[in-house]
């Protein structure tokens, strides 16, 4: 059996540091776009094991001639996938895919007037659109819709998903429970006992999977999982809270002497917004409290402290979302498929690191 490719092999082939490698391969960190793609082509080369799928088609070979008609990937989604978003690097890998096949990506934003009467977006053309990529969008009604136009919809995370209710349609996902368990089991080493969760369940299939997973390695682990510990909504006063009125409900629900030890959050920027609550309160992260959060953000590093948290493999998401789209596109009737990547825990300051 061939020895396990490693970072440092990889390094030693390119004479390059491991650090280097390491930066590329988890897309952390600053690096010349041509040193980026050296390395990441050298790690597929060399079969390491996260970037054997680095592309899904050749890119020697001849460049396939586009569909004679349908040939547009839709990006559908209901907000800005800025640059601090998982998804910027994705959808990257993503469109370079998809032009290797000979399909090209447009992106629609759908604003509210269009949810609320589940209405396309202007810019979209049917005769154009082979398939459906739909990128945050949790409202269930307007996901339903897109599922009955008769075109291949892949959901990269979803609205909630929980028995009864399911979309015709693929689904991929980042892997949320493994690492929440493995993290929760650590703080407990560390005598952390009392661990509280942050974030709203119900907003997308994602949070709710990572909201389960804190309850099940609670209940797993023998901690008390209470439910003042748990902040799982939002205001419901106003229709769509932003980041200062959610900071606004968190102010109120953490005004209390009472509180847990370590706050795990839905994401990173639900963390962010925790840990300016806290500091207007005179709490400390991480002397008075322990904070983590998840997504592992360009944010997440530079933030005093640094945030503890999952690290999301946007490379890999993007590859699956251009297998499971292209396949169900060739394969209509396949069966409907759901999808988790792995991701990585990440220990820094906010949990004393």
């Amino acid at each position: 059996m061939a020895e396990r490719v490693t970072i440092q092999d990889i390094a030693d082939a390119l004479g390059v540091s491991r650090n280097t490698v390491s930066k590329a391969i988890n897309n952390t960190g600053l690096l010349a776009d041509a040193t980026r793609e050296r390395i990441l082509q050298k790690a597929a080369d060399m079969g390491y094991k996260q970037f054997s799928y680095l592309s899904f088609t050749n890119p020697k070979s001849s460049r396939p001639e586009p569909p004679m008609e349908k040939n547009d990937i839709a990006l559908i989604s209901t907000g800005f996938i800025g640059s601090s978003h998982f998804a910027s690097t994705m959808l990257d890998k993503f469109q370079r895919e998809i032009s290797l096949l000979g399909y090209s990506l447009s992106m629609h934003q759908v604003c509210e007037d269009e949810l609320e009467e589940l209405q396309l977006p202007l810019s979209y053309n049917k005769e154009k659109t082979a398939g459906f990529l739909c990128l945050e969008m949790f409202h269930r009604d307007y996901a339903s819709m897109l599922c009955g136009l008769g075109i291949p919809v892949l959901f990269v995370d979803s609205p909630v998903i929980v028995p009864g209710i399911s979309f015709k349609a693929d689904c991929l996902y980042m892997e949320n429970q493994n690492n929440i368990f493995a993290l929760i089991r650590e703080l407990a080493k560390r005598g952390k006992k009392r661990i509280g969760f942050i974030g709203e369940c119900m907003h997308c299939h994602s949070f709710f999977e990572r909201y389960m997973a804190y309850r099940n390695a609670m209940h797993l682990l023998g901690l008390p999982c209470l439910e003042q510990d748990c902040i799982i909504s939002n205001r419901t006063d106003i229709k769509n809270p932003q980041s200062h009125d959610y900071q606004e409900y968190l102010a109120k629900c953490l005004n209390r002497d009472d509180m847990p030890e370590v706050f795990l959050c839905a994401n990173d920027f639900v963390a962010l917004d925790t840990l300016k609550v806290l500091r207007d309160m005179g709490v400390s992260v991480p002397d008075d409290i322990w904070l983590c959060g998840f997504d592992d953000s360009p944010e997440s590093k530079v933030v005093t402290p640094a945030l503890t948290t999952i690290h999301i493999h946007s490379q890999i998401m993007g590859f699956s979302a251009v297998h499971l789209l292209m396949s169900r596109m060739k394969q209509p009737s396949l069966n409907f498929r759901t999808m988790h990547t792995e991701t990585s825990l990440i220990y820094r300051e906010s949990t004393g690191d």
